[in-house]
Order: structure tokens, then sequence, then C-alpha cells
């Protein structure tokens, strides 16, 4: 199966920052379409790290989160790294979710759809002033939020996204297939034979993000709404030992990629006909983490 080279998510984590650096220069040495950087640690400095060392491939931000930072210091530096990149740079913004933005001491109590509009307005008004800007990219779920996408940026991002819902919204939405509206997808990826013991990888890591309202607000509307309601009865109950067990194979396939390399690989092209145009694999592996998770796509690309 030939299947196009998809983009990766690095996170750069304390203590080996330099070393995700090496492995940002060796995805655009194998030709992946791009290094899309989380939120997690030091977005926007390792995005900038990894554009100054590498030369063709395209970077992006997914995402920052919009309350990091005022509208005019982010444009400011957005300006900067698409202009020493040659136009490589992708900012990717979006609200993030509270347990995120309490860590970092960040009360937030505005509306989310009136807050990004504004934000993004700021951005564009800042433009004459810092220079120009690079694509803007949202981070989007539901459906306002994407329109909002349609109207005002240049793309869409989703985040544990269930397929055929992605699908079903893009097709709705006409401008999202133009060469001028570029559509990606964060995909939590673990490659392993045992689906089993890889699905059970994605069960841990979306343990947290089921406790969230806006995320099961979502997967209740794309069909899973047994799911969630289980999921709230038990975080209710205060039993959170019980999320991994509720959450159905169909779910998790519908948001993540596990299995052995045929497997994955058949979902990798599912998503590009669902209209993702760039696929973002999130590696994770039973043992070893993001880095074993990024030599297993490595393999799995090398052996396509």
């Amino acid at each position: 199966m030939s299947v196009k080279k998809p983009a990766v998510a690095i996170a750069a984590l304390p203590g080996r920052r330099q070393r995700m650096i090496e492995w940002a220069k060796e995805v655009e040495g194998r030709g992946f379409a791009g290094v899309f950087v989380t939120s997690v640690s030091a977005c926007l400095p390792f995005c900038q790290a990894v554009l100054q060392e590498t030369s063709r491939i395209t970077v992006g931000s997914s995402i920052q989160p919009i309350y990091f930072q005022s509208a005019r210091l982010l444009a400011d530096n957005a300006a900067f790294m698409h202009e020493i990149s040659g136009g490589r740079f992708r900012l990717g913004i979006g609200i993030s979710h509270a347990p995120a933005l309490q860590r970092y001491g960040v009360n937030n109590s505005g509306k989310p759809l009136t807050d990004m509009r504004r934000y993004v307005e700021e951005l564009r008004d800042a433009e004459q002033e810092v220079g120009p800007l690079p694509p803007v990219v949202l981070a989007t779920l539901r459906n306002r939020m994407l329109d909002l996408a349609v109207e005002k940026a240049d793309g869409a991002v989703w985040a544990n996204g269930p397929r055929e819902m992605v699908r079903k919204q893009l097709a709705e939405r006409p401008r999202t297939a133009g060469d001028d509206f570029s559509t990606s997808a964060m995909i939590p990826t673990v490659i392993d034979d045992d689906v089993t013991a890889a699905r059970a990888v994605h069960r841990k890591t979306l343990a947290r993000y089921v406790q969230l309202p806006n995320y099961r607000a979502y997967w209740k509307t794309a069909g899973f709404e047994q799911e969630m309601t289980d999921i709230e009865a038990a975080i209710e109950s205060g039993d959170l030992d019980r999320l991994p067990g509720i959450m159905s194979d169909e779910w998790l396939d519908s948001t993540t990629l596990s299995g052995p390399e045929s497997r994955v690989m058949e979902g990798v092209e599912a998503w590009y006909e669902a209209g993702i145009k760039t696929p973002i694999l999130v590696p994770s592996a039973i043992k070893g983490g993001q880095t074993a998770g990024l030599a297993a796509i490595f393999d799995m690309f090398d052996r396509a």
C-alpha cells in the first residue's frame, strides 16, 4: 500500500528538548509532511528552534492557547517565525481547556467563540505593524468553531475527533476542500501487533480527555452518547478507575490509530479520504513512549 506521508507531532519535554530537535530534523530528512508541536511544553520556542534547524519542512503549533499571551505579542512572534522560515510556519491556536489553563495560572471566564473571534481579528489588525502573518489555523471540535475557522482563518485542526464526524463536518462546508484552507487532525498512534495492548495505551492517554465536558459533548453529537453518559456517571461517583473500561473499541478506533502496520496505514489513508489534507500522527508506544512511537512510524513508512 502506498500512502502519502503524513505529519507527526512532537512534544518538547524537559530534559529531551535537544534530542527532539534532532528527531524533527530526521522527520524532515525522511520526507514527512510536517512537524507539529503540542502545547505541552514551550510550544513556540520549540517551533522556532525546529524552523532554524530545518530548511524545507512545514512546522506548526498545534496548538498555542490564546489565553497565554496577547494577540499583539503572538502576532509579533508569529510574523518573526513566518519571515525567518520563508513561510514554513503554521500558527495553530486554540482555547485549550480548563485543567491546562489552570496549570499555568490562567483563570478564564470568557466565552470561547467570542474570545477566539476577537483574538483572530486582533492578530489580523497587528499585521500592518508586525509584518505578514503565517496561515492561522483554529483548533476546532464543534461546528460553531469550525464555522469561525472557515470565516476568519486559513485552516482547522482537530484533536481526537471521530473520523466519520470530521468527514461529515468537512463535507458540509465547501471552502474546506479548497487549496486555500488547510485541514489537519491530531491522531494518537500506537503501532504494535497487539491491538488490545495498543488500544490500552490510548485508553490511558484519553482518560483525561473524557473528563472534559466540551469533549464529551462533541463525542455525544458524533454518535457516542452511551459511552459518554456512562463516563459521566463514573466521574460523578468518583470512580475514575472505571473510565478506560467504558471506552468502547468502536469509539477508540474512530479517534485513534492502533495495531499492526497494515492496519495503521489503512487508517491513515482513511483520514485522507475523509478530507483531512494533513493527518498528524501523535506517536506513542507500549514501551518507550514518544521516541519509540516515532521510530515505529519511520519503520512503517520505510516498509510501505
